[in-house]
């Protein structure tokens, strides 16, 4: 530039590019500048003092996001996690996860589902693996343990074809996307659609024993475990004060002796009406300005009540309860989502009433992460039916506009249809006596 001026102070043109390039490369030199190279993606400058590790890094930083916004896929030598791609990928391994996969599935998408691994500090199924006997689930006429309906979810997920990984996702592209990036430690799955559906877990106070005493007399959900033998015509204890505490000591009272709200204020934290209710119902009674220390339990092991401590003067006494629930509210597992979705003041991301879709086109969310107010199995199952089907006429519309990716479905036409056949004939006349049909055919769908 200081070149270029004088040259021009002097009247003398300055238009030859090479005389240009040589007074500006003698001006840098006279400096001692050290100016930061261009990789050859064109999109990044790096640092030229920088180890080659480490720009080879950001080299390929640099190609992925090109590829991947160009639907193309781009790896890095040094990468060895195994690439694939996906029509759907799922993340999650509860009730709202497995009912979206066993959909899709079906539909011949073959999902991959990443149920993670003590992912938010639960193992795969999330919440519903915490519950002892669940009462209230459609199809079971008798108590099944929570982790035992896990357990089915995930078989019948598996029997129509979806695969799982049992792996926790520890990042994730949506802002180039579709297709969207998914990673973890030991693969990328490159996916057209996403469900997220990672739940959330319920907020804990971390007192005394509480490990030894969990779904022994502790839990965080009275509309799951309060009916159980264990807390009726008994007295249980709910800590907290907002409105998610007067609906659980509502529910509780309905099969408690008694219901003891524990509070560490002096005042209430939730609306009114909420606060007229409970305070109207006999049974339930708050325990003003105190905070619970530990729990102890009976002999056979069961919670025989908690140990609390007046915040006015620290005099520390027993409450004889069977149980106890937290109802301090839930952290939805939305941090690895590195605010590319919009979520709302707690932290779950936000749907459009009656529809599981985000803020990004072609990610969904169902369940827990999505629901602040129900958080029931059933509800997180529906969420997820709901997100299989939205998820399907994405593609679909995508597909239609010639921008899909991947083909997201097999055509139901007469060609497929005399492949089934040809299929069943086969397999009679080797005599397999096998009884189940075919699984390109499967059930009717309802």
């Amino acid at each position: 530039m200081a070149c270029a001026l004088a040259l021009a102070r002097f009247g003398v043109a300055h238009t030859n590019q090479r005389q240009q390039q040589h007074c500006k490369l003698r001006s840098i030199a006279v400096l001692g500048a050290v100016l930061p190279r261009a990789h050859p993606c064109g999109s990044v400058l790096v640092d030229p003092k920088q180890s080659a590790r480490h720009a080879s890094r950001s080299f390929w930083r640099c190609r992925s996001a090109q590829h991947h916004a160009e639907g193309t896929a781009a790896q890095d030598p040094e990468d060895t996690r195994e690439h694939q791609k996906a029509t759907v990928c799922i993340i999650g391994g509860g009730p709202a996860a497995h009912t979206a996969a066993i959909y899709l599935a079906r539909a011949e998408m073959q999902p991959v589902l990443f149920e993670g691994w003590m992912a938010n500090g639960l193992a795969p199924g999330g919440q519903l693996t915490t519950t002892t006997y669940i009462e209230n689930f459609p199809g079971f006429p008798q108590p099944i343990l929570g982790g035992d309906l896990c357990d089915n979810f995930r078989q019948q997920s598996i029997n129509y074809g979806t695969t799982i990984y049992t792996e926790t996702v520890s990042k994730i592209d949506l802002r180039h996307g579709p297709p969207f990036r998914i990673e973890t430690e030991e693969r990328v799955v490159d996916a057209d659609t996403v469900i997220v559906a990672t739940g959330a877990a319920a907020k804990k106070l971390r007192i005394g024993n509480i490990d030894q005493f969990w779904n022994m007399g502790i839990s965080a959900c009275a509309v799951c475990d309060g009916s159980s033998p264990l807390f009726r015509n008994h007295p249980v204890a709910v800590i907290g004060g907002g409105d998610v505490a007067m609906e659980e000591a509502l529910f509780l009272a309905r099969y408690a002796s008694k219901v003891y709200i524990v509070h560490r204020f002096d005042h209430l934290e939730s609306s009114v009406v909420m606060a007229r209710r409970a305070m109207a119902h006999p049974k339930i009674e708050v325990v003003w300005q105190h905070e619970a220390l530990e729990a102890f339990g009976k002999e056979d092991g069961t919670l025989a009540g908690i140990r609390i401590r007046d915040r006015r003067n620290g005099e520390v006494s027993d409450l004889a309860v069977n149980g106890l629930f937290f109802a301090i509210g839930h952290a939805p597992a939305t941090a690895f989502l590195d605010g590319q979705v919009e979520l709302d003041s707690g932290g779950y991301i936000v749907t459009p009433p009656g529809s599981t879709a985000t803020s990004v086109p072609g990610v969904f969310a169902a369940g827990d992460v999505m629901d602040r107010k129900w958080r029931q199995a059933i509800t997180s199952a529906g969420a997820g039916c709901i997100a299989s089907m939205e998820a399907q006429h994405f593609l679909q519309a995508r597909q239609e506009s010639g921008a899909a990716t991947l083909v997201p479905a097999v055509a139901l036409d007469a060609a497929w249809a005399a492949q089934v056949k040809a299929a069943t004939a086969a397999a009679e006349q080797q005599g397999s006596g096998d009884e189940a049909a075919p699984a390109t055919a499967g059930p009717v769908s309802s």
